[in-house]
């Protein structure tokens, strides 16, 4: 971390998902979840969660403010939650999901309510904005078991998301809005229509991400690939697998415990006769990538069997100059000491 880093506060409902939100903003040196905003000391899961403590479900962001600013950082924040709503956070009840800016400094206090009121003016919501602006007082960390749960358990963490409904109410008001602010970039990796897509895909990397066909095992580019880079969706670019996360798994096919960004992927029920499984697609593109199965290794148990013709490996000698450059961090020696 750097030496002038700072801190913001911030409750927005399950702490798992606003870790998962603020970790992958290039600037965010640290996420950590806990609770706040109470009178009781050293509360536990299971007290703040009673609602009766006072306390928040919250998240302690140490940030670089040379690569981002506080401003910024609200931004990310007002859109990633329902400030209008009093009781909690979608499907999370109760007073300790409410959302809150809890202030470290006057200026930050500022800061606050000027977004706030710029959020009230702009006419977004018809209702009022209810969250909370509050003097910081102290910060309890969350057990270790939350620490990271979105990386850790990536499979239940996006059940949760998807079934809480806060991914839908986010993609419905904030569109592609939320992607761009977390990339710092104007793409928004729109698909191309199938006339290009037939003029920029070979046929059998169209009839894998287009028709769910699957390649051949062991007969693919990436099945025994050791470079290191990021792999991305042929179809528009997006980034979905690390290599720091790529195993041998002896399918014959490229394999991974876990995507980059957990919202990149989604998952659907794959019924097939005499067979069952759980299919894995690009959120941007829709293409269809491979599978996910749960007999991987540790950290997360799972292995995302991958399709080589959906993927095109970015080297990491080249992800800056490709505009992947905020994903080097991945290849940093404390990432890969986690």
């Amino acid at each position: 971390m750097t030496d002038n880093r700072k801190t913001a506060t911030f409750a927005a409902g399950c702490f798992w998902c606003i870790e998962a939100d603020f970790a992958k903003i290039p600037g965010v040196e640290r996420v950590v979840p806990g609770y706040t905003g109470g009178e009781k000391e050293n509360p536990t899961y299971e007290e703040v969660s009673s609602g009766a403590t006072g306390h928040f479900e919250a998240a302690q962001i140490s940030y670089d403010p040379t690569q981002i600013t506080y401003q910024q950082l609200l931004d990310v924040f007002w859109k990633h939650i329902d400030p209008t709503d009093p009781g909690g956070q979608f499907a999370d009840r109760g007073s300790q999901y409410r959302t809150a800016i809890f202030y470290h400094d006057e200026q930050q206090k500022q800061l606050a309510e000027q977004s706030k009121r710029a959020l009230e003016a702009s006419g977004k919501f018809d209702r009022p904005i209810v969250t909370e602006i509050r003097p910081f007082t102290k910060f309890y960390e969350a057990e270790d078991y939350h620490r990271e749960y979105y990386k850790k358990h990536p499979l239940r963490y996006r059940l949760y998301r998807q079934g809480s409904g806060r991914e839908q109410f986010l993609e419905n008001t904030w569109k592609a809005d939320t992607r761009n602010e977390a990339k710092g970039k104007g793409s928004s990796y729109k698909k191309p229509d199938d006339d290009t897509l037939r003029k920029k895909l070979t046929p059998l990397q169209y009839e894998v991400t287009q028709h769910e066909e699957t390649e051949p095992p062991f007969r693919n580019e990436y099945w025994d690939s050791k470079r290191e880079g990021v792999y991305v969706d042929i179809v528009t670019g997006e980034p979905l697998f690390s290599s720091r996360d790529k195993f041998e798994s002896d399918c014959g096919w490229p394999s991974f415990t876990r995507p980059i960004d957990s919202e990149s992927i989604v998952e659907k029920e794959d019924r097939k006769p005499f067979m069952k499984r759980t299919e894995v697609r690009s959120k941007h593109g829709d293409s269809h990538l491979g599978h996910v199965f749960t007999d991987g290794p540790q950290p997360t148990g799972l292995r995302y069997c991958i399709n080589s013709a959906a993927l095109k490996l970015i080297p990491k000698e080249d992800m800056e100059k490709e505009g992947y450059g905020e994903y080097l961090k991945l290849f940093s020696v404390s990432q890969k000491q986690k």
